[in-house]
């Protein structure tokens, strides 16, 4: 019996869900979307690092058993962070029925990948506020009139502000309007390795047909193009070549395009070309927003002291909204409690730091030093010295990271805290350790007990 990756994943939710409580299938898999399937790997997204990690550790052996129960044979389950995951096939493949069956199809390399967009990413889903008005009404006005208004469209932000987000509904409005249309989404990282891979098994020449055929290209983490000058050439000639076609170009990045090192001038002249749009991190108002529709969303009950607590101190990017809500609930779930506000206050220790917000004045850059050095065993006089050793780059750039973080420090400010250093290598700093803590849990766990040392959560 045939069956696509959907239908698949499909059968696993229904036999997991029949081993697991109610709340508990609700909270960590019911949101998990199948994103690709191979002879060897099947590919899931799940809404954050924290479904990544508890399903790896709580649930990986039992939905591995019934991946085998259902198919007969082992699969590789690959559990992967929402608009992460690297673009597989997704071919049909045969279920267990006693009879022989056929091979699985292959991808043809004739044809444009699979943009792999994630269908829960739409506009109706993003929450508007004053730090991301811009890029909304630009992404929306592109979606709405392809290569005509700002092309390319360059969307830049922190981690976790919803630049992704934003990249992918207007994807899928484009893609709702003109199903016909061929849409490619992937990282700058992924552009790189398909290059890598082309000239080592001498297709190049496939390669650029690929890329330039697209009617929509969106892709993520420009960034990654720093330093890497040939990719950068090929990048220069796929977006001419789009762009020429009037094909619509989107792109994402941690910074507007001047600001990233080792970009030829000619791709950030390119870059610029259309428009550049920031997102901030979010306000009270708009956090408050994110947190209720999030919880209508998701059909949570969550008390408005709950909410309320949450949006005051989780104050850096909607990521970590939606990372505290989901450990909120798997204390909840795990302890049996109800959630309160002061479940939340011990729940989320870690998460919320300095009680008081930086605004009491009780927090100082010196302090922050001072409990990042004692908790990586080195001086503080280290830690601002302008040495570059091994062992002082993390520290030092978790302190910057911090004091940017709980202090609202300007980048100049923060540089002239550690030797005078400049605002880019302070950005480079902060950015690392956002990217760090995204997939090291043990770097998070240690920054968490940083943040308890400065002031715990009554």
């Amino acid at each position: 019996m045939e069956f696509t990756a959907e239908d698949l994943w499909s059968r696993v939710l229904e036999e997991a869900q029949a081993h697991l409580k109610e709340q508990t299938y609700r909270t960590w898999l019911k949101d998990t979307v199948v994103v690709g399937l191979t002879d060897s790997d099947l590919l899931v997204e799940a809404p954050s690092q924290f479904h990544v990690e508890w399903l790896e550790d709580k649930y990986g052996v039992l939905l591995a058993d019934v991946i085998r129960k259902i198919l007969g044979r082992p699969l590789n389950l690959r559990i992967e962070c929402g608009g992460a995951a690297s673009p597989v096939p997704v071919p049909n493949i045969e279920l267990a029925t006693g009879t022989s069956s056929s091979p699985t199809p292959k991808f043809p390399s004739e044809i444009l990948p699979p943009s792999f967009l994630n269908k829960r990413y739409t506009f109706d889903r993003f929450v508007v506020g004053d730090n991301s008005r811009l890029a909304v009404a630009a992404c929306q006005a592109v979606a709405q009139d392809p290569a005509r208004m700002y092309n390319p469209l360059f969307l830049y932000g922190g981690v976790g502000l919803g630049k992704t987000h934003l990249m992918h509904a207007t994807g899928n409005a484009i893609s709702k309007e003109a199903p016909s249309s061929r849409t490619v989404y992937l990282s700058a990282e992924q552009f790189t390795n398909d290059l890598v891979g082309a000239i080592q098994k001498g297709t190049t020449a496939q390669f650029r047909q690929l890329y330039r055929q697209a009617d929509l290209l969106l892709v993520d983490d420009v960034q990654f193009l720093e330093g890497k000058e040939r990719t950068q050439e090929e990048f220069f000639y796929t977006f001419n070549a789009l762009y020429d076609a009037r094909k619509q170009i989107v792109l994402t990045s941690d910074r507007p395009p001047k600001e990233i090192p080792g970009l030829e001038e000619r791709l950030v002249s390119r870059f610029e070309w259309g428009l550049v749009a920031d997102i901030k991190q979010p306000d009270y108002e708009t956090r408050m927003a994110i947190l209720i529709k999030k919880a209508a969303d998701d059909n949570l009950t969550l008390e408005h002291n709950v909410i309320d607590l949450i949006a005051r101190f989780c104050t850096s990017s909607v990521r970590e909204l939606e990372g505290a809500v989901i450990k909120l609930l798997a204390y909840s779930s795990l302890t049996n409690q109800e959630i309160t506000t002061d479940l939340a206050k011990i729940a989320l220790r870690g998460t919320f730091g300095n009680q008081h917000g930086p605004s009491e004045g009780d927090i100082t850059p010196k302090l922050i030093c001072e409990a990042v050095a004692k908790s990586w065993h080195i001086t503080e006089d280290a830690l601002g010295s302008k040495r570059r050793t091994k062992d002082l780059n993390i520290p030092r750039q978790v302190a910057m990271y911090l004091i940017k973080d709980i202090l609202d420090c300007t980048l100049v400010q923060i540089g002239k805290m550690f030797g005078d250093r400049d605002h880019s290598t302070v950005i480079h700093s902060i950015r690392k350790i956002e990217e760090k803590i995204e997939r090291d849990p043990s770097l998070r766990r240690k920054i968490e007990s940083v943040r308890e040392n400065l002031g715990q959560v009554d």
